[in-house]
């Protein structure tokens, strides 16, 4: 038998060690695998820090350190010597900040600025927090209900009538009109189409004559309610009794309509409340009128409601523009691509200056309520276009299984297809949204003094005439536009991150 070397390895010394592993986690793995981990990112890493250096520091500086925190003039924000370092000067600011806020609002009744802006946060923040229970009647005290009394609140004024008495002004106002319009063709001469025009004239008349006999029950019912010693509650009576009624027979009456009506009074109810409690019936709060408002008062009301007055216009312009009725589809076209190709400028000088030629003599409509149409249609052309693609990225599947469901047109894009389209759009129109509230300080160039507009005026207080006033009350703006830019922007994420969960990874 021969001799064999053995099979087992016994190693004599021990193994070296080897190097640590390279660290992924903590404060240095992230400087390692972010910014670190190529010559590109090392070399676009120190360009952005030395950016951030030379903005952020010099930034700090002027409005913390060499900051001048009280004052009562000028002379507190001026250089005590020739090197002396004078960074902002926030006494300007806190001089000037009820102006910011307020604009040139009544001192005694800034009380219902401050109830306004209360009311509002106190609907919108259960708005914003998912969990929160009561979404819709919260919605409806938001975009319904707040409208009516923030208007009140901040302007002013009583009310005369109610339904009854709106809709007989309307309706006759109407019947003027076309009436007069008649009258206008048949006296007219042109000597080719005289003839033509006199036929339309009697046309129109027949028909205001028509439509006048048609609302003679509605303006007696007017009439009757305006000799009584309490036009408004007689007149919110008669719109409770007659709106009731007919939403109990639309609902299906003794069967089903119960529960709509009950409701409907609830609601009634409930607007008797505001009346008696703002004193409506009796003239209500003193007119304060828009010209007085200003600062950040005008820039949250003219993007808060250029932005909620803009959502339903730029759903129906996209629904029609998808619309196979020609008609439909051709208008919703012309007056999305006029609107989005003039800008905004002109379109508040229009609304403006222009407005007034069109409207009938006598009919006056406020200055800030023309600039809010005028930036609500400006704005809702824009949407339209933002929701036109969120549709068509919605498969036609979709569509064609709730057609199988048996689901209406209207149930098909309110409960399937706008709810998707509206999700896949989010990141555009809060863009939109943003966008609109940096450019409601266009305003100013037809004399409304927002917030920029409010500040500019502010300049020309010979009190607080120094070199740093200017950089402070435009670092000041700046911080208020960022917050508010800043938070929609991330609540906007969260909504996408919330709404988008099955698509995680």
């Amino acid at each position: 038998m021969s001799e064999t070397a053995p099979s087992v390895f016994v190693r004599q010394e021990l193994v070296g060690e080897r190097p640590a592993p390279v660290k992924t986690t903590g404060l240095v793995g992230f400087l390692r695998t972010r910014l670190f981990n190529s010559p590109t990112n090392i070399l676009i890493t120190i360009v952005s820090a030395l950016l951030l250096w030379f903005i952020l520091v010099p930034a700090i500086k002027f409005t913390l350190i060499d900051a001048v925190w009280t004052g009562k003039d000028r002379t507190a924000c001026l250089p005590k010597g020739p090197g002396d370092v004078v960074g902002a000067c926030w006494p300007f600011i806190q001089a000037k900040f009820s102006q910011f806020i307020y604009g040139f609002y009544p001192e005694p009744e800034r009380w219902r600025v401050n109830l306004v802006f209360a009311l509002a946060a106190i609907l919108l923040i259960p708005l914003l927090i998912p969990r929160l229970p009561g979404k819709a009647p919260n919605a409806i005290l938001f975009f319904l209900a707040l409208p009516v009394v923030a208007f009140f609140l901040l302007h002013g004024g009583g009310l005369n009538g109610f339904g009854v008495s709106w809709t007989a002004e309307l309706l006759s106002s109407l019947t003027s009109g076309i009436k007069n319009a008649g009258v206008a063709g048949i006296n007219a001469s042109h000597p080719i189409f005289g003839p033509f025009l006199s036929l339309l004239g009697w046309l129109g008349f027949s028909v205001g004559v028509v439509l006048s006999y048609v609302i003679w029950p509605l303006t007696w019912l007017r009439d009757q309610i305006q000799a009584t010693g309490s036009p408004v509650w007689a007149d919110l009576a008669a719109t409770a009794v007659i709106v009731s009624a007919l939403l109990f027979w639309l609902a299906g009456g003794l069967r089903s309509g119960w529960r709509p009506l009950v409701i409907c009074l609830a609601i009634f109810a409930g607007i008797g409340i505001v009346i008696a409690v703002m004193g409506l019936d009796r003239g209500g709060l003193p007119v304060v009128s828009t010209r007085l408002w200003g600062g950040l008062l005008v820039t949250l009301v003219v993007s808060v409601v250029g932005i909620v007055a803009s959502m339903p216009v730029g759903i129906a312009l996209a629904l029609g523009r998808r619309s196979s009725i020609p008609l439909i589809r051709i208008f919703s076209i012309a007056f999305i691509e006029f609107w989005r190709g003039v800008p905004l400028i002109t379109v508040l000088f229009f609304a403006t200056y222009m407005l007034p030629l069109f409207v009938p003599a006598g009919f006056t409509i406020d200055g800030l309520m023309r600039a809010l149409i005028g930036i609500a249609l400006f704005a809702g052309a824009y949407q339209a276009e933002t929701i036109r693609g969120g549709l068509a990225a919605i498969p036609r599947g979709q569509g064609e299984a709730a057609s199988a469901l048996g689901l209406s047109w209207a149930k098909t894009m309110a409960l399937i297809v706008m709810p998707q389209a509206l999700r896949h759009v989010i990141p555009g129109l809060v863009n939109s949204f943003i966008a609109l509230f940096k450019d409601t300080s266009l305003v100013s160039i037809v004399a409304l003094f927002d917030l920029l507009g409010q500040l500019r005026a502010s300049f020309s207080d010979p009190n607080w005439s120094t070199p740093t006033t200017l950089f402070t009350g435009f670092a000041f703006t700046g911080i208020i536009y960022f917050a508010f830019c800043f938070g929609m922007s991330r609540y906007s994420l969260f909504v996408e991150n919330r709404l988008n969960a099955h698509r995680r990874n």
